[in-house]
């Protein structure tokens, strides 16, 4: 750049040129004596002011180099000297010498490396003539080593070579990128546009955070997966899945396909003949944190000992069906300023165990509890032989260990045998080991229940060795109709809750080989159980595994090497990997396990019981029927194509409703003002309490008159109902959710007040045969509204009817304007 910048320069008046003058003798010194011919003057020698040479500037050297060239008068400087100028010197500064009278004697041929000129001030490198001195690189100097001059060898000498030239071009590229980010903000700031004054740069700030904020949440939402609420109604009422792995080429929110089943009974929890089955052993592991005491304590207090969460609903059973179940909290390693704080809380609660892995959730730890548990779980022994069916052929039925000290939330059969012998029965493996957050609050009756029946199902079949070879072996492209028929019919398979068979293809990297079935048949139950989230994996908040699972997760070296990760996604990989992955029962209740009512989730809605799960799905019933009419028109009439059997059909939109929670919006009361019960009450889905409006057509001392007791809302049973309230980020959602689900009365005070007057109904009616059994409870409603403290300032207009032998209050709320409203109170005995 430096001679561009001095060819397009313009010359000055204190530039004197330099001319070609003398002969190369003349850079000799001369001396009369040895040196013959005659004599001559040389001419005056000008002296050059000592004019200082510009500074190198950057933007002047990219303006030069922008410039329009002015052509030069001086062609010397354009082309070589010829060859009759070769006698010519650029040191001296004479404009002409006269030629001597004869030719000199030629100078001796040497090569010296000193300067030829003849005065030390000519020869200087800092004379102002020349400018700043920059020496010239060579073509060679600063490009990249080529193979042929890089050493053999020697791998860290190749390396040193290159590492200069690595670094003079970083270091050249970083100065190239600073320089041009000052330009543009140099341009910026010289833009007529730019703030300056302080008004405007207060709204520029303004405006970029703003713009940030808004750039923020447009992420957010584009990242989110869940962008629609689910449909959680057909959840409850359309059969669960419980099949073999599914499919990866499943739709996500594959809920409904053609044709529109119609016809099918939703199914009812639990069945009749549960408590002949034997409990199954749970080692439930709740995850937490050093710092989480707070919440361990709440855990340990509520649903970790609270015999409504141990027995169930009702009278319960003792405790005998959660007398295997165990409860302990899972940390990794604490922090230095804990170390001291959880030694003392283990040796006070006896519940904690300390992993010795880092405090990551997603970096290992799931793996490290699964491989501790393989080794180290264990369950009480059954206590109780009144059991009809006990199991006998799993294998690890003959693994023992000493008992261990209990914590206060164990059983109370535990601990009366350790209290009553000297020789506490031993503990044996146990048959679930199920992974919880501290977020989660848990029924364990309930859980226990349900893994009851996942236990003594009949194993899946393996698969066919027919299809082992198709998933193994690519077929032609001639078999591709046949391919898309298989997957159309496995889908349906798939989602058909009365067969059992699998058909679905795995993933290609986790395909069994054709020698897994060559494998003997197991009797250990291979089961995954959890809620079902897109068809993909089980969600982390709650899942269990079967005992033959964890001990295959924590010795396979496989999985050894996919610990890092979602740890809910990475456990769906792991089961996926499993040898009989096949053969893999994948059990999805989508139902009972749902978000907090604040959550303001997909995943949210009120606190569900049976009573308002049985009206949920007569609804629903009714709109798969309407559903299926409209489907059946259209094709009659010609508007729609026909649908293939296996197509999904979207879930009608009023099936997400929740009359608690709203998608995506804080959770506000119905009312203001609400007192402790009635707030509780009004976070329960369906309750009259959830449905008030500001109208005042219902009052909350009246809807809290007419809600549904425990023996109500379980329908009578003992257990059926909500199993994990997930998503409980703060204390007082802890709180909210024991108070709805372990608290309230068994029976109401008008429900009591029922009871008796259809007791006094029947002892009238006993002499009379002609007289129905309901007739006297028409005549006695006076007396029951007194009873259940309604007075006589309620309206007129109560009408009772009789809907599968439950009663049912209806009362008819005004009948001008907007209030005219048909409110159903309960169904009551």
């Amino acid at each position: 750049m430096s001679f561009v910048r001095d060819f397009f320069a313009p010359t000055t008046p204190n530039n004197v040129p330099l001319s070609r003058v003398g002969s190369a003798q003349q850079d000799l010194p001369h001396d009369d004596s040895t040196e013959p011919g005659p004599s001559t003057t040389s001419a005056p020698t000008q002296t050059i002011p000592n004019s200082s040479v510009p500074l190198y500037d950057e933007d002047e050297e990219d303006f030069n180099a922008r410039a329009v060239p002015r052509r030069s008068s001086d062609k010397s400087r354009l082309y070589p000297p010829s060859a009759r100028d070769a006698t010519s010197s650029v040191c001296s500064t004479a404009t002409s010498t006269p030629v001597p009278s004869r030719a000199p004697s030629p100078p001796p041929f040497y090569y010296s490396g000193t300067s030829s000129c003849s005065s030390d001030s000519e020869s200087e490198p800092d004379s102002p003539l020349l400018g700043p001195t920059r020496r010239r690189q060579s073509w060679r100097e600063g490009e990249r080593p080529r193979w042929w001059s890089l050493p053999f060898g020697s791998g860290s000498s190749s390396v040193n070579l290159a590492e200069p030239w690595r670094r003079r071009r970083q270091w050249r590229d970083m100065k190239g990128l600073v320089r041009t980010c000052k330009r543009i903000f140099r341009r910026m700031v010289r833009h007529p546009f730019f703030p300056r004054t302080p008004v405007t740069i207060l709204l520029s700030l303004l405006l970029f955070a703003i713009f940030g904020v808004s750039l923020t949440f447009l992420l957010i939402y584009i990242l989110n997966p869940d962008k629609e609420p689910l449909p959680w109604r057909g959840y409850c009422t359309l059969p669960q899945r419980s099949a073999g792995p599914p499919s990866l080429s499943l739709s996500p929110t594959a809920l409904l396909q053609t044709p529109i089943p119609t016809n099918f009974t939703p199914t009812t929890f639990p069945s009749s003949d549960l408590d002949s089955y034997a409990p199954a052993g749970v080692f439930v592991g709740v995850f937490s944190v050093d710092t989480a005491v707070e919440r361990r304590m709440l855990v340990r207090s509520t649903w970790a000992s609270h015999v409504r969460s141990r027995e169930g609903a009702g009278e319960g059973d003792g405790g005998l069906g959660t007398s295997r179940t165990i409860v302990r909290f899972i940390l990794a390693q604490p922090r230095k300023d804990w170390e001291r704080r959880l030694k003392l809380e283990m040796e006070i609660y006896k519940d904690i165990v300390i992993l010795p892995v880092p405090e990551r959730m997603n970096d290992g730890k799931t793996h490290a509890f699964f491989s501790w548990a393989a080794n180290h779980s264990w369950v009480p022994p059954i206590y109780s032989d009144t059991f009809e069916t006990v199991p006998t052929n799993f294998t690890y039925l003959n693994d023992t260990n000493a008992a261990p000290a209990l914590a206060m939330h164990d059983p109370i059969q535990a601990r009366l045998d350790q209290s009553t012998n000297a020789h506490p029965r031993p503990w044996v493996r146990p048959d679930f080991v199920v992974k919880a957050d501290d977020d989660s609050f848990i029924m364990l009756a309930e859980l226990e229940a349900h893994l009851r029946v996942e236990l003594y199902k009949d194993p899946l079949p393996p698969p066919s060795l027919a299809y082992m070879q198709k998933q193994q072996f690519p077929r032609a492209e001639s078999d591709a109709q046949d391919d898309a028929e298989q997957t159309v019919a496995a889908d349906e398979v798939d989602h058909n809750p009365t067969s059992t068979a699998y058909l679905t293809r795995p993933p290609p990297m986790f395909a069994a080989a054709p020698s897994a079935l060559d494998l003997p048949m197991s009797a250990d139950p291979l089961v995954f159980w959890g809620y079902l989230v897109k068809n993909r994996f089980m969600a982390g908040e709650l899942y269990a595994l079967s005992y033959a699972l964890v001990d295959w997760i924590g010795n396979d070296p496989l999985v050894k090497t996919m610990t890092r990760g979602a740890e809910d996604k990475q456990t769906s990989k792991w089961i996926r990997a499993h040898p009989r992955a096949q053969q893999v029962r994948w059990s999805s209740e989508r139902c009972w396990i749902y978000d907090h009512p604040r959550a303001g989730t997909v995943y949210s809605h009120g606190f569900l019981f049976p009573s308002e799960v049985s009206r949920v799905q007569e609804a629903v019933r009714r709109d798969l029927e309407h559903l299926a009419q409209q489907m059946s028109k259209n094709e009659v009439s010609g508007t729609t194509y026909a649908s293939a059997p296996g197509q999904y059909v979207p879930p009608p939109e009023k099936w997400a409703h929740s009359s608690v929670a709203k998608f995506h919006a804080r959770y506000s009361p119905p009312v203001p003002d609400l007192n402790l019960d009635h707030s509780v009450e009004a976070l329960v889905e369906g309750s009259d309490m959830s449905m008030l409006h500001d109208d005042g057509s219902l009052t909350p001392e009246s809807a809290w008159k007419y809600r549904e007791g425990r023996r109500r809302r379980y329908q009578g049973k003992r257990v059926g109902g909500t199993i994990v309230v997930h998503f409980i980020k703060k204390n007082m959602w802890f709180l909210e959710t024991a108070a709805a689900l372990l608290q309230g009365d068994e029976v109401t005070p008008l429900e009591h007040a029922l009871e008796d007057s259809r007791e006094r109904g029947r002892e009238k009616s006993k002499p009379t045969e002609d007289v129905d059994a309901e007739a006297p409870l028409s005549v006695a409603d006076g007396e029951v509204e007194r009873r259940a403290g309604l007075g006589n300032d309620q309206e007129p207009g109560q009408m009772r009817t009789d809907l599968d032998g439950w009663t049912m209050v209806r009362r008819a709320r005004g009948t001008q304007g907007s209030n005219n409203i048909q409110h159903t109170i309960s169904h009551l005995h």
